[in-house]
């Protein structure tokens, strides 16, 4: 068995770590930490794990009683932990903020996208695993099959939209449900965080790649899930552009383009993406929806693990969308 900690364990990702790892019949969760919440019930906090676990946040983090450490902690804390802690050799760690996701020579981390770096994640070798971002996730999963096959070529545009659970699970001006609800909202327009992730998978495929990328990012008024509708110039006809997509993601389990409009309720709840192709004159439509919780962090936290200890990359990632 794959014993498991998880440090950060308050927050909505975490949340949806703890139900994964509970429910995996190779693991066993041996500790969830938090600082803030030590001695505290699990549930009292996670409520919807009610009879589902009976464990307890603690302060401690015994690094030497698990295999694989996942770190929830926020933006910028996960590096601080990892330097400031001794760390077994053999430890696996696998870090959901943005600390290690660009390749800058710092970190040994592989950037954790696995419809991406599946082969390089489970290299023997590999220790360190950076998980994606949630946006990043959903645009990536959109452009790799025309970056591997160099058609890039022209601006990128974005306009995604994401649930308050995106935010994080401490409130703010932002997130309270009463401006929430019933409300859209552009924030970091242009500049958003998660584009350094996606220029640096794009141009790992096709290192000619250097145009521009308008992102839009839009805050919902729901509570999980991405859609990102990306469009680009594109003189390739859709049969074509389909054959491509079809044959990248042939071997890969989470991720299906689609013959129809996909809706935010078809991947809720599930480790899916969805991808379905417009072609208009020389415009090329992707839209691509996720769950931003599960396969925008903690489902392709556990693929990652899976990946990171020789197991089928669907163990205990067969969850199913609500028909509701």
């Amino acid at each position: 068995m794959i014993k498991a900690g998880i440090i950060g364990g308050a927050g909505y990702t975490a949340g949806e770590l703890i139900r994964l790892l509970i429910n995996h019949p190779d693991v066993e969760l041996q500790w969830v930490g938090s600082s803030s919440n030590a001695g505290n019930d699990i549930c009292s906090v996670h409520q919807g794990l009610v009879g589902e676990i009976d464990m307890k946040f603690t302060a401690d983090a015994p690094l030497d009683s698990i295999d694989v450490l996942f770190c929830c902690t926020p933006h910028g804390e996960s590096r601080k932990y990892i330097e400031s802690h001794e760390l077994p050799a053999d430890l696996r760690i696998i870090d959901l903020s943005t600390d290690y996701r660009q390749a800058d020579g710092s970190h040994d981390f592989i950037y954790g996208l696995p419809e991406l770096n599946r082969r390089i994640i489970a290299n023997e070798p590999t220790r360190h695993v950076a998980n994606p971002g949630c946006f990043a996730t959903c645009i990536q999963l959109a452009l790799l099959p025309l970056a591997k096959n160099l058609m890039l070529n022209s601006e990128i545009n974005v306009t995604a939209i994401t649930g308050s659970t995106g935010a994080g699970v401490k409130p703010s001006a932002t997130s309270h449900y009463s401006w929430r609800n019933d409300n859209v909202s552009i924030y970091k327009p242009f500049r958003h965080q998660h584009l350094a992730e996606i220029r640096q998978s794009l141009s790992q495929l096709q290192n000619s790649f250097n145009s521009d990328i308008n992102f839009i990012p839009v805050r919902g008024c729901f509570s999980r899930g991405i859609m990102a509708a990306v469009y680009l110039d594109c003189a390739t006809s859709l049969d074509v552009v389909r054959e491509l997509y079809d044959n990248y993601y042939a071997d890969h389990n989470f991720t299906f383009v689609i013959d129809r409009m996909p809706d935010l309720k078809d991947v809720v709840n599930t480790n899916k993406c969805l991808l379905h192709l417009v072609k208009e004159g020389n415009k090329l439509l992707i839209v691509s929806v996720i769950d931003n919780l599960l396969k925008g962090a903690s489902g392709t936290a556990v693929h990652n693990m899976n990946l990171l200890f020789g197991l089928h990359e669907c163990v205990g990632l067969n969850l199913k969308a609500s028909a509701f």
